[in-house]
């Protein structure tokens, strides 16, 4: 029996994006799959097509967005003009499209069953800077009344975000979450020294600094260990040099991947306050709340709604009152070694169900449904 054809295209280096390969995991035992994106074709595919590295999606004409000849604009952006060639008379029967960029493209296939589109983010407030505002925002906005609009269904990554795009656009995205594999660990140990732990982009509007200080502050017995990676070196050498002066604070460099669960597993509490600067840091359920319950950590976040959900519906640790270092440090003086390990038990009980595999299933509802159309 032949399978139906899939394209899962993604102007991301698809080996390295963590949503994407868990869409290529869970779909390509019932789909024949092809990949489209940049970098080196990831395992499990039937054909990949690499996008050259040196064709980013977001390098748009300005003075055709300028002048809001967005078709136009859409149309001779090097990286959407080199996938639309190079998937020229390959028939599909589905396109799993990711992120607003590709949705135009996918729907230019004209596949035979329909168009999916995962939205990683809300994409039109991904800054608040006057340049985006003014040239790129209605340009996206474009885009997604455009194409996003006629896709067949849609997810994303949250449910505030779910809420808006059905607000501002029509379309109502069911919601997969950034959940991580299910690790089979045990929780560790909580010594008298509450070890905390974040890991992420080294970025400087997550105000990493604010967590640094709050843990130097606390009165309670705790310190504080970054993994990040270099996204921007100075704010990193900010960092270090603030640890340098702290017994408590130690920053080191990223670790894979495959080993960060691991890494994770060997603290007490994942710590995560991110300031609402932007639309998607407001509602933002990121991947590394579901990496610090399958490394059966508690965990300490600012009220950000939808991590606030997650954290009290599982008892898994505490929430901020608010963004500023004394909440967050407050909230840290909240935490005993023995509130700790009921904590790391409830991430324990928690991990399986809130798992990637349980999301994944929700992608692969959505595409079973168009192929049977």
């Amino acid at each position: 029996m032949n399978r139906s054809r899939l394209l899962i295209l993604s102007f991301s280096p698809i080996e390295g994006d963590a949503r994407v390969l868990k869409q290529i995991e869970g779909l390509s035992n019932d789909y024949d799959v092809t990949t489209c994106g940049y970098g080196p074709s990831p395992s499990g595919v039937s054909e990949h097509i690499r996008i050259p590295d040196d064709m980013p999606v977001w390098r748009y004409s300005r003075a055709l967005l300028i002048a809001r000849l967005y078709r136009i604009a859409y149309l001779r952006n090097h990286a959407v003009a080199f996938a639309h060639d190079a998937l020229k008379g390959q028939e599909f029967d589905i396109v799993l499209a990711n992120d607003v960029d590709a949705v135009g493209l996918a729907c230019a296939l004209k596949p035979v069953r329909g168009v999916h589109a995962d939205l990683h983010e809300y994409s039109s407030r991904q800054q608040n800077s006057w340049k985006f505002r003014f040239f790129v925002r209605p340009f996206v906005e474009w885009m997604c009344r455009r194409y996003v609009a006629r896709a067949n269904s849609w997810t994303t990554v949250s449910e505030g975000l779910a809420r808006e795009y059905e607000r501002e656009f029509g379309f109502s995205p069911q919601v997969v979450t950034n959940a991580t594999p299910f690790h089979d660990l045990e929780p560790t140990s909580c010594k008298e020294t509450i070890r905390f732990v974040h890991s992420g982009a080294g970025l400087r509007n997550r105000n990493l600094l604010l967590m640094a200080q709050a843990v130097e502050e606390a009165s309670n017995e705790v310190s504080l260990d970054f993994y990040l990676t270099p996204n921007n070196p100075d704010y990193i050498a900010e960092l270090r040099r603030f640890a340098e002066g702290s017994a408590r604070i130690r920053v080191h460099d990223p670790v894979p991947y495959r080993d960060l669960i691991a890494t994770l597993n060997q603290y007490d509490v994942g710590l995560f306050v991110l300031p609402p600067v932007n639309f998607n840091y407001a509602w933002a359920l990121p991947n590394k709340i579901f990496d610090f319950i399958q490394a059966r950590l508690g965990v300490v976040v600012g009220p950000s709604p939808e991590m606030a959900s997650y954290v009290r519906d599982h008892d898994l640790g505490v929430v901020a009152d608010d963004f500023t270092v004394d909440a967050t440090r407050r909230a840290i003086e909240s935490l005993s070694p023995q509130v700790v390990a009921e904590f790391k038990r409830n991430a324990d009980a928690s991990a399986s169900p809130l798992s990637s595999e349980t999301q994944v299933m929700i992608w692969k509802r959505c595409i079973d449904h168009l192929a049977q159309q």
